[in-house]
């Protein structure tokens, strides 16, 4: 696994940024998604990503207090890919120029292909027609300089541009969603050609790798892990379990505020089904009492 070829996915808000994710990570690329107030240029150095994805959301760039990436990412020298609102802040911040629609452009659409480049390279050729999903309401007024366009559609003239110089990407439309069929294969091309990735990731082999990061931690000492009943503290528990087995013990405390038989079920999955020891403490009284 290429452990150190990782895609930051800075996140403004949509509500599909976990399928950006999810696409990347089918290219067998890593990657993980960051608010976009916790970004900074020290984290960015840090986290050394091979390429950057800006997500949609459901702010207007042109209103005063609405999110920006962090200046320092357009100067590292990394790929970026825009999209939605990523294409829309990306044009802003390098001197483009974004404003209101009197036309909001929501669900199916069609682009035409105005030029090969990389980002289309093997799924799209220049002339062609290809279904797309949008759901914006500004639209892009002025590409940035060095930007030219490489898609357009009814309602975005900048549908799709490129600053191939500098590996700078964006769309309008989300590739991510289903709903542009070929969407993937363009998050493909920029992980794995633009930004130069291996496409050698599986969960497989992460899991495998995490496991022998936390045998190789604790030894021979002992664990212990809190259990909410929720999914990042159970996945948590199994996994650490599969490390280093009876070295573990989990504490689940019954609050009294789970839904019904949910505390029931979380006993049972553990001590029955994953057969990891759990010390079940129910304070289920004293929670309700404090409601």
């Amino acid at each position: 696994m290429s452990a150190d070829e990782k895609i930051l996915i800075i996140d403004f808000g949509s509500q599909v940024t976990q399928l950006i994710a999810r696409r990347v990570r089918e290219a067998g690329v890593y990657s993980e998604i960051h608010p976009f107030n916790k970004v900074t240029a020290e984290s960015l150095k840090a986290f050394a990503p091979k390429g950057i994805i800006l997500s949609g959301g459901p702010a207007s760039v042109h209103e005063g207090g609405s999110p920006r990436a962090p200046d320092a990412l357009f100067a590292r020298g990394l790929p970026v890919l825009g999209i939605c609102y990523g294409e829309q802040t990306m044009c802003a911040q390098l001197g483009g120029a974004v404003e209101a629609s009197d036309h909001r452009e929501f669900g199916k659409a069609f682009v035409e292909v105005k030029s090969a480049n990389p980002l289309f390279d093997g799924v799209w050729r220049e002339g062609e027609r290809h279904q797309v999903w949008m759901s914006h309401g500004d639209r892009v007024a002025a590409i940035p300089k060095g930007f030219r366009v490489i898609a357009t559609s009814e309602g975005a003239p900048f549908a799709a541009i490129a600053d191939e110089a500098r590996q700078f990407y964006a769309t309008q439309f989300h590739m991510e969603v289903v709903h542009t069929p070929d969407g993937a294969r363009l998050l493909q091309n920029f992980v794995r050609e633009i930004c130069g990735c291996k496409g050698d990731w599986s969960m497989a082999s992460f899991k495998a790798e995490m496991i022998h990061r936390i045998k190789k931690q604790v030894g021979f000492e002992r664990v212990i892990c809190g259990l909410s009943g929720g999914v990042d503290s159970a996945v948590t528990a199994v996994l650490i379990h599969e490390a280093i087995g009876e070295q573990l013990t989990c504490i689940f405390v019954d609050h009294g505020l789970m839904r019904q038989g949910e505390a029931d079920e979380v006993v049972r999955l553990f001590r029955e089904a994953y057969n990891i020891p759990l010390v079940h403490v129910d304070a289920s009284e004293i929670g309700r009492a404090h409601v």
